[in-house]
């Protein structure tokens, strides 16, 4: 199995050692994904749908470089700060994914930094025959 990784035009250092996305034989595994910027800091404190919105395009990104599109999305790990963000969260979560859901899971749990509300890892079958 030939592996490679996905790392979109822009990314910043990781704070561990880890990159955005690997490809391995049509599927895209996303990273944890955090609302950072470039020099992971995070993005808009306190709001949860705006963190949301960031870290799904930080996900589309990985995936359409890797040649595939939202709707290849299969699978989100998803991890919350608060259960109070999760009406928020899942508003914008559906404009991201209209049509058909991919499955998940969704935990509250204390995140890498304070301010931090929401972290995504993304499985996506991009492969011609997926």
């Amino acid at each position: 199995m030939a592996k490679q990784t996905v790392m979109p035009k822009g990314t910043g250092k990781p704070l561990a050692p880890f990159v955005p996305g690997t490809m391995a034989d049509g599927i895209v595994y996303v990273s944890g994904t955090l609302p950072f910027d470039s020099e992971n800091n995070v993005v808009y404190p306190g709001d949860a749908s705006a963190q949301t919105r960031h870290v799904l395009e930080i996900i589309k990104g990985v995936v359409e470089e890797a040649g595939g599109t939202m709707a290849d999305v299969t699978f989100n790990m998803i991890m919350i700060k608060d259960w109070s963000d999760y009406a928020a969260i899942n508003e914008v979560y559906a404009e991201f994914f209209p049509g058909d859901k991919p499955a998940r899971y969704c935990i509250q749990c204390g995140l890498v930094k304070e301010a931090a509300l929401i972290e995504i890892a993304s499985i996506a079958h991009v492969g011609k025959d997926s």
